[in-house]
Order: C-alpha cells, then sequence, then structure tokens
C-alpha cells in the first residue's frame, strides 16, 4: 500500500503527510502532495508509519512533523468540511474488567485521551476517536467524541516511538445517515479532497512563518489575519 511517497518541506521543516487510501487522495492533494499510503486501520497504520520512520531514521531523513490527513465519519459535525483533531482516544482499547478506565491500554502509561495540536487560526477543532470498526447509526452513541477514523490514534502512538510530533487534519465524509454500501463514504470525498487541500495549504503558511513554535498552544500563532477564515463547508448532495 505504501506505494511512492516523499517528504514536504514548508520554511525550514520537513513534513510527512500520511493517508490511509488510494480513494481519499483526489486532485486536489495530488497537485499538492506525494503522502504516504498506509492501508486502511490502526493496524496497516502503525505498521506502515513505523517501518517508514525506522528506515528514515537510518537514513538520518527524519521529518519534522507528520500530518494524518483523510475522511472521517461524524454524526453531528458540517460534512465536507474540515477539523483539527484537537484530541484523539483509542475506542478500540476497553480494559475495564481488569480495572483500567475505557480507552486506557494496560501497563502503558498514558492518559485515554491524548492532546493534539491545532495550529492553524481560524480551522474549527474537534475531537477524534480512532478504531477498527466503521462507526454508522446507532454506534455513535457509544463514542465521546466528535468525530470517529481508523488510523490517527496508532500514527500518534508510531510518531511517538521516534519523537516526532503530529497534526490531524479530517474531512467529515460521512455520519448524517446509516452507511449500508461503500459509496455512502466515497461520494462526499471529491469535496472532502478539495477543503483538505485548503486546509493543508493554510497549515504550510503556518508552518512556513512560524516553525514548529506554531503547535505549542501557549504561544500566539504569528499568522496573517487572512488566513484566519473557515474552511468552506459544502454539503452533501
Amino acid at each position: 500500500m505504501n506505494g511512492s511517497w516523499s517528504l514536504q518541506t514548508y520554511g525550514d521543516l520537513s513534513v510527512l503527510c500520511v493517508m490511509a487510501a488510494p480513494v481519499e487522495y483526489g486532485p486536489a492533494l495530488r497537485a499538492r502532495i506525494q503522502p504516504l499510503i498506509t492501508g486502511v486501520g490502526p493496524v496497516e497504520a502503525a505498521v506502515a508509519l513505523a517501518a517508514t520512520l525506522a528506515r528514515l531514521e537510518a537514513s538520518s531523513h527524519q521529518p519534522d512533523l507528520i500530518v494524518s490527513l483523510g475522511s472521517c465519519g461524524s454524526r453531528d459535525l458540517e460534512h465536507a468540511a474540515v477539523y483539527q483533531a484537537s484530541s484523539v482516544s483509542y475506542r478500540d482499547m476497553d480494559a475495564r474488567v481488569l480495572g483500567f478506565e475505557k480507552g486506557v491500554t494496560p501497563l502503558l502509561d498514558l492518559p485515554p485521551v491524548m492532546t493534539l495540536p491545532c495550529p492553524v487560526p481560524g480551522l474549527p477543532t474537534a475531537r477524534l476517536s480512532t478504531g477498527a470498526n466503521v462507526v454508522s447509526g446507532a454506534a455513535y452513541d457509544a463514542v465521546d467524541a466528535d468525530m470517529v477514523d481508523m488510523e490517527t490514534f496508532a500514527l500518534l502512538r508510531a510518531a511517538q516511538t521516534f519523537g516526532i510530533p503530529l497534526v490531524a487534519l479530517r474531512g467529515v465524509s460521512d455520519g448524517r445517515s446509516e452507511l449500508t454500501k461503500l459509496e455512502d463514504w466515497t461520494s462526499t470525498l471529491h469535496h472532502v479532497d478539495s477543503n483538505l487541500a485548503d486546509a493543508l495549504d493554510r497549515l504550510a503558511a503556518v508552518l512556513t512563518a512560524d516553525g514548529l513554535v506554531a503547535l505549542d498552544p501557549g504561544v500566539p500563532n504569528l499568522q496573517d489575519p487572512a488566513h484566519s477564515t473557515p474552511t468552506p463547508n459544502l454539503e452533501r448532495p
């Protein structure tokens, strides 16, 4: 699934963009980046990114930042709109019978919800949940987050292993109605692609101007206010 990929350069920073599936990688993003394509789900995401980062470390070409890009589901957020993930959790992990809080991996000193940087001014934020299941309909009742995907938590854990920060940008492709076929997910991906590309341009501008300082929530962002307008929302037909 990995295919051909390349690191992006934004200012002084080297950035690795990561996506799950070629179907999410539309023409707008193709004009901007060559992402690492991991395959769908947390296992494929973690394996692909960890292996890639190990090779980059061995060749002294590690990126300064990883950007998780792709679609997500949400019952409440605007469809086709792009959100910065302000946090991510792992909905598959449930060791409560052993006395651990839901979402906490046993014997790993990490909280159930991990905060992520949101460096793009004006781009809305939302809480993200990662898991191996496709969430649809009533299954959203069990998810304590605003949106769901299948890769970002796994990508974050791989990134943390190598000491690299991660930013997640997710475009809402489905969730308002029950999923019954593949097209219920893919029919809005052309809108998501366009809006993700716009959000990525805004992230690139911030990183070029401010570097990794932009990831620090305690430091005011120095970007031109012209970049603070929200990403356009295109409603699903």
